[in-house]
């Protein structure tokens, strides 16, 4: 297909924790893949709340900007880079997971990129948000039919693939959210039991309810909300941290909280804290990447996208100059499922929005 000359891409030209401030777009001549590598035509682009923790340089301290910013894209291969490209041919719809995601067009290694069966904003949920829920509820949450399981920012990018499948575990799960149209959401996962933390109180649902205590916490926002999640494990329960959302905005970049109380709650029930970063389970991509599309083919997992039409005055998110609202837009609150941007309008004009169980 003819190529444009050149093409958009995002960059962080300030490290800070404001993203808007902290990034440029800028215009470069069109890249041609080499020897394995594929040219790729993103369409859709996974936001994520790490996104601000790029621009503030804690994932590569010491770089200098300008650097490339942008973790996962779901595209379609506009040149191929030879034989060495294996079965990746021109046209194929891919996912890959890459530094740089932030761009109209990018080359990545062909090895990198997942095959789809069609160009569709759905897959995109399954690379950061999925794939963590996957392999760190697999490896470290010995979930067993009968457990409890509590999911905090359960209707989010990743709490909703670990609300599915701590149920497909055979587990009760529990998760939090912040309004009643996500509890709503939550019940139609198969949460056994959403729990708004506006009008409802945390620790005390917990303490009445649950008095024997969670037997695995999957926690992602940090600060009080750790504390009693800590509090409320069970004999033996481990406490999985994938992120501390409440911390990344300032400039410590975690929460500060009273952690010298932890070693004696943890020894009185023999429970364990585990931090789980998904860039050290590299071998374990593709084949949760692949379980998780199964499931979605099967219709066994929901992959909730969300573009921006509801809730706000910036969506839909269209164009990488729009990248900046979607970033702002997660930390609003307002979103439900994964936050995705759609770069371009297709040929009738229509856009990708929030899709619906």
């Amino acid at each position: 297909m003819a190529l444009p000359a050149t093409y958009r891409r995002m960059r962080v030209s300030k490290i800070s924790t404001k993203f808007r401030e902290a990034i440029d777009i800028v215009t470069q001549n069109m890249p041609k893949p080499g020897p394995g590598e594929v040219l790729v035509r993103n369409r859709y682009i996974g936001i994520n709340a790490s996104d601000i923790n790029y621009t503030a340089g804690r994932y590569n301290p010491g770089t200098a900007p300008p650097f490339n910013i942008g973790f996962e894209a779901v595209g379609q291969v506009v040149q191929t880079g030879g034989a060495e490209c294996g079965d990746i041919k021109e046209g194929d719809a891919i996912a890959v997971m890459y530094d740089g995601a932030f761009a109209e067009y990018n080359v990545v290694p062909a090895k990198r990129a997942y095959r789809l069966p069609k160009l569709d904003a759905a897959y995109v949920p399954f690379l950061v948000s999925g794939m963590t829920a996957a392999i760190a509820l697999d490896s470290l949450g010995n979930l067993e039919p009968g457990k409890t399981v509590l999911v905090t920012a359960a209707a989010g990018g990743t709490g909703q693939f670990a609300v599915q499948l701590a149920k497909q575990a055979g587990c009760h799960v529990i998760g939090t959210c912040s309004t009643d149209e996500k509890m709503q959401f939550l019940r139609r996962l198969g949460c056994d039991r959403p729990i708004n933390y506006k009008t409802e109180d945390l620790k005390k649902v917990l303490q009445e309810e649950y008095p024997a205590g969670i037997d695995c916490i999957y926690e992602s926002v940090g600060a009080d909300t750790f504390d009693v999640c800590v509090k409320s494990l069970a004999n033996h329960g481990t406490l999985i941290i994938i992120g501390f959302i409440t911390g990344y905005e300032n400039e410590l970049g975690f929460p500060m909280g009273r952690f010298a109380a932890l070693p004696p709650m943890l020894l009185r029930r023999s429970a364990s804290v585990r931090g789980f970063f998904l860039f050290h389970h590299s071998k374990k991509w593709r084949s949760q990447f692949n379980r998780l599309s199964s499931l979605y083919a099967d219709g066994k997992v929901t992959s909730l996208v969300d573009q921006g039409t509801a809730g706000t005055a910036a969506g839909p998110f269209v164009g990488i100059d729009s990248i900046a609202d979607a970033v702002e837009y997660l930390y609003s609150k307002k979103s439900q499922g994964k936050i995705v941007v759609d770069l371009w309008k297709d040929e009738a004009g229509q856009l990708c929005k929030r899709s619906k169980l």
